[in-house]
C-alpha cells in the first residue's frame, strides 16, 4: 500500500544526495564553501535517508495504522531536515560563484517551501482513517499525488548549488555523499525494500535521475492497483 510513496521518494527527493561524477579542483574558496556547507548538511542528509527507509520498510504488508504512523514521522523528519539544510546554506554564506547571493537565497527559499509542503503531507496522512482500509488506500493515493509535486520542488531546491565548479566541489566532500540508511531495512514492515526504491542516489547523476522517472510513475500506478482489493478487508 505504501509503495506509491516509496516510489515517489526514491527518485525525486534526493537533493544533494545526487552529487557525483565530478572531480575538478577549481579553487580554495569554492572548496572551503563546499566543506562548510557539507559538514553541516551531513546529518540532515542522513535524516532524510532514514525517513525514506521508514516509508519503504512499511510499504508492503503493514497495517494502515502502522503506515500512517511511519509516513507521518517520515514527512516531519524530512521537513525538519530541509529546514536545517536551509540554515546550513544560510550559515555557509553566499557561495563564491557568479550570482552567488541569488543562488544562496533561492536555495534557502526552496528548501523552506519544501519543508512546509512536507508538513502539509504529514497533516494529510494524519487525517486519514486507518480503520477503513479502502478509504485509507484512496487517501494514500492522494498523498502520493501530492508527493510527486513536492519532489519537483525538492529537485529544484539545491539545483543551482549542484551546477559547475560548486557542484564539483560539493561532490568531493564526504558530508555531501549519499548515505546508507541507518534504519533497519525491515523496520516495522516486511523488509521488502528493494534496491531500486531504497537507493535514493545509487550511482546517480543529474541525467541518471531523469532516466528513472517513467519507471517510478509506473511503479506508483501499479501500487495503486494493489490497494484496490483492500476494500474487502476491514
Amino acid at each position: 500500500m505504501n509503495k506509491k510513496l516509496a516510489a515517489a521518494l526514491s527518485g525525486g527527493a534526493v537533493l544533494v544526495l545526487a552529487l557525483s561524477g565530478c572531480s575538478d579542483d577549481e579553487g580554495n574558496k569554492v572548496d572551503d564553501w563546499a566543506k562548510t556547507f557539507c559538514d553541516q548538511a551531513k546529518p540532515q542528509i542522513q535524516k532524510r535517508a532514514d525517513a525514506h527507509q521508514i516509508i519503504i520498510s512499511t510499504a508492503a504488508d503493514s497495517k494502515p495504522a502502522e503506515i500512517q504512523a511511519a509516513d507521518s514521522k517520515a514527512f516531519q523528519d524530512i521537513a525538519n531536515a530541509d529546514r536545517a539544510l536551509a540554515k546550513a546554506v544560510e550559515s555557509a554564506g553566499a557561495p563564491p560563484v557568479e550570482n552567488g547571493e541569488k543562488v544562496q537565497q533561492d536555495a534557502i527559499k526552496e528548501l523552506n517551501a519544501t519543508a512546509v509542503a512536507y508538513e502539509g503531507l504529514k497533516k494529510q496522512v494524519d487525517a486519514l482513517d486507518p480503520t477503513n482500509q479502502q478509504k485509507f488506500a484512496d487517501g494514500l493515493q492522494g498523498v502520493a499525488d501530492g508527493l510527486t509535486k513536492i519532489e519537483k520542488m525538492d529537485q529544484n531546491a539545491l539545483s543551482k548549488l549542484e551546477e559547475g565548479e560548486l557542484g564539483q566541489a560539493m561532490a568531493k566532500q564526504p558530508g555531501c555523499q549519499k548515505p546508507t540508511a541507518s534504519t533497519p531495512p525491515n523496520g516495522s514492515g516486511t523488509g521488502s525494500a528493494s534496491p531500486n526504491p531504497g537507493s535514493t542516489a545509487s550511482g546517480s547523476s543529474d541525467k541518471g535521475s531523469e532516466s528513472t522517472e517513467p519507471k517510478e510513475k509506473t511503479t506508483t500506478k501499479a501500487a495503486a492497483k494493489k490497494t484496490a482489493p483492500a476494500k474487502t478487508e476491514e
